[in-house]
């Protein structure tokens, strides 16, 4: 699919166009270069756009995606939101990756009205306008709570929302969801519903998939992805799951980074649930090598400019509802600042390196 037009009632930054050549150089001029050379891609010959992963579950690669499955991918989102043409957008997140691109597509497709602000960790600050779509990491989602009335819906992706940040967002006017996807299914195909509710109720809430997704497990217990519309072949995933039915799934946690201690399999994505109710600062565990358990549970904390009293952190942790004894940190270390990646999630191999004895 070669495309040679945008929806009449496409706007960038409030000005409309008569071509795309008027568009592109509008761009040049006003939004910077990475958006431009989006949209040189989006209008050239080729069938497919180049996209770069974020890096957060391996090393970052370049993908090539079909501009058709790009297109039926932004349909599917604006139909299961109900936002047709005219719906006023924010583009806060880098249009080097998976997530800016869609955003960008969803506009041209659609007709919405888009602006573009800077991908900082406060995009709305300094902003007077109501916006009826945007989407968000979760880090730039606690910046925003005290001016996210300022967006009707919002979709937040690239990470977890913690239990702090959900207890936060419950009674707000946005209706925000958390999403489902990766750069191979080009961004979600399926969605939680995170606020006006209670928390407990959230918290058991499950993802439901976009029409025209079939999904299902692998041996492993892994989801298996059939989209026709948006990819080729099915996407085996590493991510662990319960299926509860056949449009409904439970995220647990991902496969390749279960920690076998004594061996007990660990999901550390549930454990960092538990902990995530009493810990505001930035956290993750993981587990390292350990001569008797074979792997031992770490936690590792972001805490710059205060201080985390340890002993204290792992009295709370022991009184919450683990599993297990093995689900009770061994070691906590402390960091003033994560190694991050390029989206801004936390770059969990490159942060541990960060520790005196950790390979």
């Amino acid at each position: 699919m070669k495309v040679e037009k945008f929806h009449k009632d496409f706007r960038l930054q409030g000005k409309s166009f008569n071509s795309k050549e008027e568009l592109i150089n509008f761009s040049k001029e006003t939004v910077g270069v990475e958006v431009t050379n989006f949209l040189q891609q989006w209008f050239n010959d080729s069938l497919f756009i180049e996209v770069k992963t974020s890096g957060s579950t391996g090393k970052p690669k370049v993908m090539q995606l079909l501009k058709k499955y790009m297109v039926n991918s932004a349909i599917a989102t604006g139909n299961y939101f109900n936002l047709p043409e005219n719906t006023t957008a924010l583009l806060c997140m880098s249009p080097n990756y998976i997530a800016g691109k869609m955003m960008l597509v969803r506009a041209l497709t659609l007709g919405w009205h888009l602006d573009i602000v800077k991908p900082t960790s406060k995009p709305l600050k300094n902003r007077n306008k109501q916006y009826d779509f945007s989407a968000m990491v979760p880090m730039q989602l606690h910046n925003s709570l005290n001016e996210l009335y300022k967006i009707m819906k919002l979709i937040v992706g690239g990470g977890v929302v913690s239990e702090g940040l959900l207890d936060k967002i419950q009674n707000i006017s946005t209706e925000v969801f958390a999403t489902y996807g990766m750069t191979e299914t080009i961004t979600h195909i399926a969605v939680k519903k995170l606020n006006n509710c209670h928390s407990e109720l959230v918290e058991e809430s499950h993802y439901k998939t976009l029409p025209d997704v079939i999904i299902s497990i692998d041996k492993r217990g892994c989801l298996v992805i059939d989209a026709p519309k948006i990819s080729n072949e099915k996407v085996i995933t590493n991510d662990l799951v319960i299926l509860i039915s056949e449009k409904e799934f439970k995220w647990l946690g991902r496969f390749d980074t279960i920690i076998n201690s004594g061996g007990i399999k660990l999901i550390p994505e549930q454990i960092e649930i538990n902990i995530g109710r009493i810990l505001t600062a930035r956290f993750f565990v993981s587990g390292i090598p350990d001569a008797i358990l074979g792997e031992k549970l770490i936690l590792v904390v972001e805490c710059a400019n205060k201080e985390i009293d340890k002993e204290e952190l792992l009295k709370k942790i022991k009184k919450l509802k683990l599993v297990s004894s093995y689900e009770i940190p061994k070691e906590v270390y402390f960091l003033n600042k994560f190694a991050v990646t390029e989206t801004k999630k936390i770059n969990r191999v490159e942060t541990l390196k960060m520790i005196k004895n950790i390979d």
